[in-house]
């Protein structure tokens, strides 16, 4: 389902002393079925933007479509929106909160209105889909570790069936392991479903070697927008608006500067390991 989002700005405290812009004139398109990294530092406008998308904060100025709708007119279905658009947030525990993990994956279908029998049809089958284990499906969401509770707070919005997902720093806390296991769960459902998918993370590792498209905020405005090899090639701009490329881009920039022949834009480390095999 794509998004088209139409000079959006947004300001907190409006009218007050205390107002913030906190986005401003934003402007994108988000084709149906494409993996997203929206990057950026800290008060860059990266979650006002993710929660206007479905329909938590609305615009100051500007709206948002999602399939067609503009989706802040008078009487548009905020309800199915949330069906359609499903928003994990930074801190699983802020979404869990029922009694045991089966029940807590049941919350949001049922809230649609569907009978129990699919109710508990899509509880399993999204538990399934992010490898929960079947013997942890009655124990309390909050006796779980960190990447197991991410692991249900993505089941919870599968439960949905949205036709889009937004991740915010889904892998934040976590081990390296645990990071890779959700980062390979995010990028097989995607793959397997097509739907669109928003990953928001401060990692540029991350980003690199998962998504198609990166969306670079700072202060409350796009500052750089494309494919990872591109975005990746802008390094000062990164570097001043507090950010970075990824590690081995700066491996790869040194090593250019010693005279091997690689060529711009190297964002990962296999596309590294190749490149360098053949300047050898």
């Amino acid at each position: 389902m794509s998004i088209i989002i139409d000079h959006l700005s947004h300001e907190y405290e409006t009218g007050t002393a205390m107002a913030v812009k906190a986005l401003s004139d934003v402007n994108l398109q988000i084709p149906d079925g494409q993996f997203v990294g929206l990057i950026g530092h800290t008060g860059s406008g990266k979650s006002s933007l993710i929660q206007h998308l479905n329909g938590l904060l609305e615009p100051t100025e500007g709206t948002v479509y999602v399939g067609g709708e503009d989706i802040f007119e008078k009487d548009y279905d905020k309800k199915k929106l949330r069906s359609r658009v499903g928003l994990v947030f930074q801190y699983p525990e802020h979404q869990l909160f029922e009694a045991d993990v089966f029940t807590d994956v049941c919350y949001g279908p049922k809230n649609l209105g569907l009978d129990q029998k699919e109710v508990e049809l899509r509880a399993y089958d999204a538990l399934k889909k992010v490898g929960f284990p079947d013997d942890s499906f009655y124990v309390s969401p909050f006796d779980l570790s960190g990447g197991q509770k991410r692991r249900v707070a993505i089941a919870g919005v599968l439960a949905m069936k949205p036709e889009v997902m937004i991740l915010d720093e889904p892998t934040a806390g976590l081990d390296p392991k645990g990071r890779d296991e959700i980062l390979d769960l995010i990028r097989k459902m995607q793959q397997e479903s097509k739907m669109t998918v928003i990953l928001v993370s401060h990692s540029m590792e991350d980003v690199a070697n998962y998504v198609q498209r990166i969306i670079v905020m700072d202060h409350g405005s796009v500052m750089l927008d494309g494919k990872p090899q591109e975005v990746f090639t802008h390094i000062q701009e990164l570097e001043d608006a507090g950010l970075a490329a990824p590690e081995v881009t700066y491996i790869c920039r040194d090593l250019q500067k010693k005279g091997l022949d690689l060529p711009e834009g190297i964002t990962t480390i296999p596309e590294a390991a190749e490149a360098i095999l053949r300047a050898l």
